[in-house]
């Protein structure tokens, strides 16, 4: 009793009524119709760009002038990707070379309610980026912002209120109790970011009114770098795909494969590279960077390094923390063993452990015996090195060179595999993961 008094469940049952009646209306609406909602979502986030980039600093530290805005940008560019290709995106899709039938096409038709989990780590692209598809495939949408980014949460839901009606997109805010009562309710899709351990819960509760779900979860991101590889060239990506947002990303490559005989030197090099992105002084400049998000994360990412150097690992550069300030510097673990805690869990923080191999075939072992990741990094101009690492592993997706290529492109889809998710979004892929295919076919007619 005293948890329903704590959490609005009428509101709940009244929203998901509400989504269910109006849903059969936005199932026929034309793309122009659909674009006229993301038109006004767009209008909105521009709005409050500001707020939101004070909101960003506020729960994560994220700084105003350098990061603050790089979310909300993210989402608009992707809302006019949208409503660019709509029209397209929606068009039937007639099917050729038809064995049985005398005339078919596919048509894309709307999911229904979906209830959208936003993530902690980017509370605006996390959230919006998802809406953004699922408004473009013509559903309703019950949203339940992060608690942990609770200035985001409060504002996301405060744009969501002002832009639209409950009976196309409605929010609540509110600890896991409020989450857990949400997955009570039997909508047609969910659509999670977050971790494999929550996404299994999501599972659960799915299988109770057999929804479709999207799962967006992480893992450990492998990056690898040949034996020949210019350790100067990879300096750049490699550190900011690490600890941009404090190496609290996704995608974050999450620990390093380099051949022995390379490993001094890349640590040297990185070193240096690290030094002037942090310490123009010779003194760590958090404010240059995101801090942890909260006490928990922090005494997690402490632990895995307390736990690798009691084991025999050496803190090759950073190592130092204050849990006042939520702060870790970045920091590098060589000859770290097999069975720490850093080499067995996503880590989520700003630090690297550099795991070294001889032959590729060790390398490719090491990235099977753990989950699938999320994304999978390769550093080589060699092209015969790249096809063997790519097709005796699995990730959601792989960047060659780089970082986060394959997330930031539209015409790619994102998603993950196994451990790290299934379904995938972004552009194309994200109105046809949040549309049912729905086949039509007419009976060749009868000879007379």
């Amino acid at each position: 009793m005293e948890q329903s008094e704590r959490i609005d469940v009428a509101g709940f049952n009244r929203a998901f009524a509400a989504q269910k009646a109006h849903s059969w209306d936005l199932r026929k609406s034309s793309a122009a119709e659909r674009i006229v909602r993301l038109q006004r979502l767009r209008a909105s986030l521009v709005a409050h760009r500001e707020d939101l980039a004070q909101a960003l600093n506020q729960d994560l530290g994220r700084p105003v002038a350098t990061g603050g805005y790089v979310e909300t940008e993210g989402v608009l560019l992707y809302i006019d990707h949208t409503i660019a290709n709509l029209e397209a995106w929606m068009a039937p899709t007639t099917v050729e070379d038809l064995s049985v039938a005398g005339s078919a096409y596919i048509r894309y038709e709307s999911r229904g309610v979906v209830l959208l989990f936003g993530a902690w780590n980017f509370p605006v692209t996390l959230l919006f980026e998802p809406l953004v598809a699922i408004i473009s495939a013509g559903n309703t949408a019950i949203v339940k912002p992060n608690e942990v980014t609770p200035a985001v949460s409060a504002l996301t839901a405060k744009i969501l209120r002002e832009t639209f009606e409950e009976r196309e997109v409605a929010v609540f805010e509110g600890d896991p109790t409020v989450s857990n009562a949400l997955l009570e309710l039997p909508v047609d899709h969910i659509f999670f970011t977050g971790s494999p351990a929550v996404g299994r819960t999501v599972m659960t509760a799915v299988a109770k009114h057999l929804a479709s779900v999207t799962l967006e979860l992480g893992g450990k991101s492998p990056l690898i770098i040949d034996d020949a590889y210019d350790l100067d060239a990879a300096m750049p990506s490699l550190l900011y795909g690490k600890y941009f947002n404090d190496g609290q990303v996704c995608i974050s490559p999450d620990y390093l494969l380099v051949p022995n005989d390379r490993i001094d030197a890349f640590v040297e090099k990185f070193k240096a590279a690290i030094q002037g992105m942090f310490y123009p002084d010779g003194k760590y400049l958090p404010e240059r960077n995101t801090h942890i998000v909260n006490a928990r994360g922090f005494d997690r990412i402490e632990g895995y390094i307390k736990d690798a150097v009691e084991r025999g690992a050496r803190i090759a550069f950073g190592g130092g923390t204050d849990r006042e300030k939520l702060l870790i510097e970045p920091t590098v673990l060589v000859n770290v063993p097999a069975g720490s805690a850093v080499l067995e869990n996503e880590i989520f923080g700003p630090v690297l452990p550099v795991v070294g191999y001889d032959d590729p075939d060790e390398a490719i072992a090491f990235i099977r015996a753990r989950t699938k990741p999320l994304s999978l990094y390769i550093y080589s101009d060699d092209d015969a090195f790249v096809t063997r690492i790519v097709e005796n592993t699995t990730a959601g997706g792989t960047t060659v060179n780089g970082w986060a290529d394959h997330f930031l492109e539209q015409s790619l889809p994102f998603g993950g595999v196994g451990d790290s998710g299934m379904g995938a979004y972004h552009g194309i892929f994200g109105f046809r993961e949040l549309s049912h295919a729905r086949a039509v076919a007419f009976a060749k007619k009868a000879a007379s």
